[in-house]
């Protein structure tokens, strides 16, 4: 019994072995491309949500003279300061894109 818990730790210990320095490097490997992958995703998507939150912003515009035009000006406040965060916003994204330049 002694002689198979040796045997099976040894071809563990040999099976690991040969298999991390193998698994090592593919998953180097691997990372690495994953890595540049999101990369390239993020910056993508950084400059997407620019454009998108920009497109809303024309919509929020729009809906702040209607809101006037129903006598909402409270409302139209707020969209108007939904808009300037949204720039605010937008100006932080722009920064992180430049960041991953």
């Amino acid at each position: 019994m002694d002689n198979n818990l040796e045997h099976d730790h040894e071809y563990v210990s040999e099976h690991a072995l040969s298999h991390d320095h193998t698994h090592t490097h593919e998953s180097e490997h691997e990372m690495l491309g994953e890595r540049n992958k999101d990369e390239r995703t993020l910056q993508i998507l950084l400059e997407h949500w620019v454009d998108h939150n920009k497109s809303h912003e024309e919509t929020f515009l729009k809906w702040v003279g209607k809101a006037n035009t129903l006598g909402k000006e409270e409302t139209s406040q707020f969209i108007e300061q939904a808009i300037e965060y949204m720039k605010m916003a937008d100006n932080m994204l722009i920064k992180a894109r430049k960041l991953m330049l």
